[in-house]
């Protein structure tokens, strides 16, 4: 289970990263603030979804 859940964050790391490169690159071909909130919005949960990957074992109270 905790096999299929790591998937899972991984599957959402790849996809909020392409969604945060995506984003930043309208921004900089259009312009608009809301392309470059989105890009920077992403761009953080990119960066959390890693940062509990990461550590999951200290989130599931489990020792390594």
């Amino acid at each position: 289970m905790i096999g299929f859940h790591r998937f899972l964050i991984g599957t959402a790391i790849i996809f909020s990263a392409v969604l945060a490169a995506w984003s930043l690159n309208v921004f900089r071909v259009q312009g608009g603030g809301t392309w470059l909130a989105l890009g920077l919005i992403f761009a953080v949960i990119t960066v959390a979804f890693g940062y509990y990957l990461r550590h999951l074992d200290r989130f599931l109270w489990r020792r390594r």
